[in-house]
């Protein structure tokens, strides 16, 4: 099927109504900011809610809300793509794309995409924010990080991570605190933290469920620490941030 004068007339019709795309310049800093782990920036676009904005959004469907689809899955594979090239893994980088399209297909209003949007934006720039500052750091470091990422459902202690390194415990403690800025435990419990408020956010998963997977010595605890961190309990995280259409795939 030869379309050549059906795209020769849309491109006049383009040109006559003044339709044109947002400048390149622009579209490339923010996925450079994203890859380089650049949040300020980033939390600056979303605050000027860019990614709903008509002015210079290319029209992939008539339909408003399949237009925003299609847009949203454009960014997510072209995050994908920066972040590759900026340093994480090939692998993470399109399963965090796949893991976010899959969210967006159920997404039923553009201010359900939107958000979901800005929470791809924010969780891809802050994984690069910490692959920069990895580069920086020095190997046992790097390693309890890692470490303490793939065992973070289990409860975690400073002489097992110790013995993990080879390290003493003391020398563990002074170097992390010197490197990251934060104490070993503090840092893990950050980071269950993390892990409690997407499942909180994205699952349907109970609280006592959620504070077991992530190893608290119970609910009560896991409450305790989650109030501590965030100023609000669990339930009340939930209610204010939860959205059914998102929930987990099975």
């Amino acid at each position: 099927m030869d379309l050549s004068k059906e795209w020769y007339r849309s491109e006049f019709i383009s040109q006559e109504t003044i339709e044109s795309h947002r400048e390149l310049e622009n579209e490339l800093a923010f996925y450079k900011a994203v890859q380089k782990g650049d949040i300020a920036y980033i939390e600056e676009n979303i605050r000027k809610k860019d990614f709903t904005n008509p002015e210079g959004m290319g029209k992939l469907s008539e339909d408003p809300l399949r237009n925003l689809r299609y847009h949203f899955i454009v960014t997510s594979s072209m995050i994908a793509r920066y972040c590759t090239l900026g340093g994480m893994e090939q692998e993470k980088a399109y399963s965090m794309s796949d893991f976010y399209i899959l969210k967006m297909d159920k997404c039923k209003t553009i201010a359900e995409i939107a958000k979901l949007h800005d929470a791809l934006c924010l969780d891809a720039c802050r994984q690069m924010n910490t692959i920069h500052k990895s580069h920086i750091l020095s190997k046992p470091i790097v390693l309890c990080l890692e470490y303490i990422y793939s065992h973070i459902h289990y409860r975690i202690t400073i002489k097992e991570l110790a013995d993990h390194l080879s390290l003493s415990e003391s020398y563990l403690s002074r170097l992390f605190h010197k490197e990251m800025g934060i104490t070993v435990s503090q840092y893990i419990t950050d980071l269950k933290i993390e892990k409690a408020k997407n499942l909180l956010q994205y699952s349907e998963y109970s609280i006592v469920e959620i504070a077991n997977y992530l190893s608290f010595s119970s609910q009560s605890h896991f409450v305790q620490v989650f109030r501590k961190c965030t100023g609000i309990t669990p339930h009340k995280y939930r209610s204010q941030h939860f959205r059914s259409s998102w929930e987990l795939s099975q």
